[in-house]
């Protein structure tokens, strides 16, 4: 089913009417709101969980997780927003004896307006209709408009009647959760002049098509997508000869983590020449299984996507997983050299969907640097290493290239807080701001300054005696209560 013109106007025209109602909204209502669309959500987790697992085949399990973290999300927002520093509250009383005279200023954030967000396939709940973008937006005080996944067509529809129905019993406008079908339908509505900002988390293609809708507007509007990441891990040969067989184990316990569907999945891992990794690799992948993926689309991707790797003639096989059934993909491990990855990194860094890394042996230090600085910009970095190593320079390098640098563990995984980050720079995403975590909600506010307002026509959050009960900084000092 397409969304029609006529249909997303009038969607655009509820969730404008509801903008000023949530832009108002105090933190307790608005943190009720929240929860009230969390409750809702668990109270329906398993026909939630059962019409998933009919449409992305990923386990009801696995799903079920799924749940209990967008509604974890969600709760979290709301105490975001209960807690009140997202307002970055900045206060600066005048002083006529400053030069030149400085009048009364105070400083906020306020949502932008009604937000787009285009739903995952591969976290058919968390990164979908009342995934992080959504929570986020909300809880920054605007209505969304969710562009449905094709690949879950079913979950979405019901997934936003719950949450819209909610929202609405818990007190806020119509109109402040919406959902629309169909390719078409989401170009529209990427350019609607409604729309004030857009999350997006799925392909580079389709991102960066949107993402150049959203830029060519007769008024351009931040798009905030998540689009692709390779996540480099570096193994140092201290590290292997110390943890070998454990780092071999991980490695692929997380690129065949979800059928290698998670946008974390390490994709290219550097590897000390002639440390004996790729043997102990191949021994643990020899019995990782498969599985079907998540869309027909990626099904009929992920075989191309390895004949494109495997054309490179550095490139070999390592290691295949358990043999797939008809329609499953197979684990496969392949391996490269450091200077072809230098040499041809628009053939070996491309992101390939699915249950497959590319090892990559160095003999140098040098030529680790040369082949690092080939990786394009990723959601995360790995760093295996030991105290008796020297790696500034690698950590250097990898802060550069990733928005999260992990020295223990794998990638895969993404504690949903108030510290982390979940963003990096291009490819993986078009802005620096994090699409998980506290801080998303910076994503959907913009600052607003009063100049000499009187009380009475001052934002309650910024009045002196609502000041002195939220963190907010007066005269160039941070206050918490």
């Amino acid at each position: 089913m397409t969304t029609t013109v006529g249909e997303l106007d009038a969607l655009a025209t509820a969730a404008a009417a509801a903008a000023p109602i949530w832009r108002a909204s105090d933190a307790a209502t608005r943190a009720a709101w929240l929860r009230a669309a969390a409750d809702a959500l668990d109270a329906h987790a398993e026909e939630l969980v059962t019409t998933a697992d009919e449409e992305t085949r990923l386990g009801q399990a696995r799903l079920r997780g799924e749940v209990a973290r967008t509604t974890g999300q969600l709760r979290l927002f709301a105490t975001v927003v209960e807690e009140g520093s997202y307002l970055e509250l900045t206060v600066d009383d005048a002083d006529p004896t400053a030069t030149p005279p400085r009048p009364d200023l105070r400083r906020m954030l306020v949502g932008v307006g009604p937000v787009a967000v285009f739903s995952a396939s591969n976290f058919p709940f968390a990164f979908s209709v009342a995934g992080g973008d959504t929570a986020s937006a909300l809880a920054a005080g605007n209505p969304v408009i969710v562009k449905a996944h094709s690949g879950h067509p079913r979950l979405s529809e019901r997934t936003a009647a719950i949450v819209s129905a909610a929202l609405t019993a818990a007190g806020a406008p119509q109109g402040s959760l919406a959902l629309i079908e169909g390719r078409e339908a989401g170009n529209a509505l990427v350019q609607h002049p409604v729309i004030q900002a857009a999350g997006f988390t799925g392909s580079l293609s389709g991102g960066r098509a949107l993402f150049d809708l959203a830029a060519g507007r007769p008024d351009p509007i931040p798009f905030y997508g998540e689009l692709g990441s390779v996540n480099p891990v570096v193994l140092t040969a201290a590290a292997v000869a110390e943890r070998g067989e454990e780092l071999a184990q991980g490695l692929v316990g997380s690129f065949t983590l979800g059928v290698g569907q998670f946008c974390t999945k390490p994709g290219v891992v550097f590897v000390p020449e002639g440390a004996g990794f790729e043997g102990l690799v191949a021994r643990f992948a020899a019995g990782a299984a498969g599985g079907p993926l998540l869309t027909d689309r990626i099904t009929s991707a992920f075989p191309s996507g390895i004949e494109h790797l495997e054309s490179d003639p550095s490139v070999a096989v390592v290691a295949r997983g358990l043999p797939a059934e008809s329609g499953s993909a197979q684990p496969i491990v392949l391996s490269t050299d450091a200077a072809a990855v230098a040499a041809r990194p628009g053939t070996l860094l491309e992101e390939c969907f699915g249950p497959v890394t590319l090892l990559v042996r160095y003999s140098s230090p040098d030529e680790l640097h040369a082949a690092l600085e080939a990786v394009p910009g990723s959601l995360t970095a790995t760093l295996h290493s030991e105290p008796s190593d020297d790696v500034a320079a690698v950590r250097e390098v990898l802060v550069r290239k990733a928005g999260r640098l992990l020295f223990a563990g794998w990638p895969t995984g993404v504690a949903v807080t108030w510290s982390q980050q979940h963003g990096g720079p291009w490819p993986a995403t078009t802005s620096l701001h994090t699409s998980v975590g506290a801080t998303a909600i910076r994503r959907f506010l913009r600052p607003v300054v009063f100049q000499d307002a009187p009380p009475a026509l001052l934002p309650d959050v910024l009045r002196d005696e609502t000041l002195a009960t939220l963190p907010h900084r007066r005269n160039g000092v941070l206050r918490v209560p």
